[in-house]
């Protein structure tokens, strides 16, 4: 019942190749062709090839579509090689069966039951039966290539389903990461601009314009996956800018520059770490100390950042929500292709980071 519910699904398979039906008839006019070339080899008895090669005809088809559409798909393709080696001897059976059936009758019915009226070759039953299967063999073998063209095909194009849908994954991510940086990074500057109004500040319109021209950076840049790397140490600088008002004479910040090579970059992808040396940062001897350098090479892009820190501050208070979507960016844009360090000594906190461009 199963095999012939498989039969049925061969058929309607063939049946939806109805486009290649020239390219089969074609195909089956030449092997028609080629058993009237050969059978008339040494004789002139011309119907006699004519109804001999049309006879086989209908056999070598069935034959070659049994094979190639059934026992090659279900039982070869499928490794089932028992099933497929036992298949296929019923099938040569049955076909030798059959013509011999055909050669007797082409016998009987065309040369008067004398084998010196029949072409000399197709007196020779095994010669028949080689230049029968000679030809399924053939196309069976072509059928086998061309289903595995489809199938490497199929495979190409599964895997490069496979691989746009990582790459969408991957870019959705990114953007959920650089999302998050929106309201983490103006969650902090807010606050600032906070206690400055409580204060009542006569400083806080400059905070609050520096904050807007922040926020316009953000919201023009961060959409890019690359901005220029000059552009993205205004936005540092702008920042620090920010952050001089809010800590006047107890901060002293250097920002070391030496951008040898002008580079395409992540946008805010320093800026997690700007923000803890200010968030995290305690001041020693009445002064918070950062250092930054930021240098390109042709081959790498080094980033550090130091602030001071007191000895018993709790190195755990680094890990925040700004550094962690900092390290997935960098994971999912360099992967093995980064290095991140970070360091606490006595009186210092020190994050280094290395990129190989």
């Amino acid at each position: 019942m199963k095999d012939f519910i498989h039969l049925c699904k061969m058929l309607k398979s063939v049946i939806k190749e109805v486009r290649f039906i020239p390219l089969h008839l074609a195909l089956w006019i030449g092997v028609w062709l080629f058993y009237t070339y050969f059978f008339s080899y040494g004789s002139q008895n011309e119907d006699f090839v004519f109804w001999f090669s049309t006879s086989l005809l209908p056999v070598t088809a069935a034959i070659t579509y049994f094979i190639s559409y059934l026992l090659i798909p279900k039982y070869l393709i499928a490794k089932k090689y028992v099933q497929f080696s036992l298949y296929l001897f019923y099938t040569l059976i049955c076909s030798v069966y059959l013509i011999l059936i055909i050669t007797f009758v082409n016998l009987v019915f065309l040369s008067d039951f004398s084998i010196r009226n029949m072409p000399l070759l197709t007196r020779n039953v095994v010669f028949v039966l080689i230049l029968v299967y000679l030809v399924v063999s053939v196309l069976c073998f072509v059928q086998l290539l061309r289903h595995n063209h489809k199938t490497s095909n199929r495979n190409k194009e599964l895997e490069n389903k496979l691989l746009e849908g990582k790459l969408m994954l991957k870019q959705k991510e990114l953007y959920l990461l650089k999302q998050q940086i929106h309201p983490h990074f103006l969650f902090n500057t807010l606050n600032t601009v906070y206690g400055f109004a409580l204060k009542g500040s006569k400083e806080t319109p400059d905070l609050i314009l520096k904050l807007s021209n922040l926020l316009d950076y953000i919201l023009n840049q961060i959409e890019k996956p690359l901005v220029p790397l000059t552009e993205e140490v205004k936005h540092i600088e702008a920042y620090i800018g920010l952050e001089r008002v809010r800590f006047r004479d107890t901060l002293r910040i250097q920002f070391t520059k030496d951008i040898q090579k002008e580079i395409q970059i992540p946008p805010m992808l320093f800026i997690a770490f700007v923000e803890n040396a200010f968030k995290h940062g305690t001041p020693i001897h009445g002064f918070l100390d950062i250092e930054m350098q930021l240098s390109t090479t042709k081959t790498h892009l080094l980033f550090s950042i130091q602030n001071t820190l007191q000895a018993a501050s709790n190195s755990s208070e680094s890990h925040g929500i700004g550094l962690e979507n900092t390290r997935k960016r960098l994971e999912s844009l360099y992967p093995n292709q980064y290095t991140l360090s970070q360091t606490k000594e006595e009186h210092h906190y020190k994050v280094q980071l290395e990129i190989q461009l």
